[in-house]
């Protein structure tokens, strides 16, 4: 079987879509190609996200968030959106989830620790979903 791409999506592709592709790529390794942009993308990544996933030995520090393209969907087997509601393209036949998370720009290290863990868990239930 070929390698699955999974695309993770969130307006500012700043906090919770770039936790998210650090996790799949710690965990997956070059078993899932990992892509991740934003509607709207940030100037940067949310230094408070950063700090999050260095606590888990993740850095994610070097990310820039990206902008969603049409390509970038039409490659991607899975599809995951965060909080993007309309602003997300949509194509038949792809993969689609959307993973209701807080946002986490604005928030403290202690409001953003639960949301990393809970990305953390819908990832690795991912991962373990596409290994069959």
């Amino acid at each position: 079987m070929s390698t699955p791409t999974v695309l993770f999506v969130c307006v500012h592709n700043a906090g919770r879509s770039q936790m998210a592709a650090g996790y799949l790529q710690h965990l997956a390794g070059d078993r899932v190609a990992v892509l991740s942009a934003g509607s709207q993308p940030a100037d940067q990544v949310n230094a408070v996200a950063v700090a999050a996933m260095a606590e888990e030995g993740i850095d994610i520090a070097s990310e820039q968030p990206q902008l969603l393209s049409d390509s970038a969907v039409q490659e991607a087997d899975v599809v995951i959106t965060m909080g993007c509601g309309d602003a997300c393209p949509f194509y038949p036949g792809k993969r689609y989830e959307d993973w209701v998370l807080d946002d986490p720009a604005g928030q403290g290290i202690e409001a953003v620790r639960p949301i990393r863990d809970e990305i953390r868990r819908r990832v690795e239930a991912l991962l373990a979903d596409l290994a069959g």
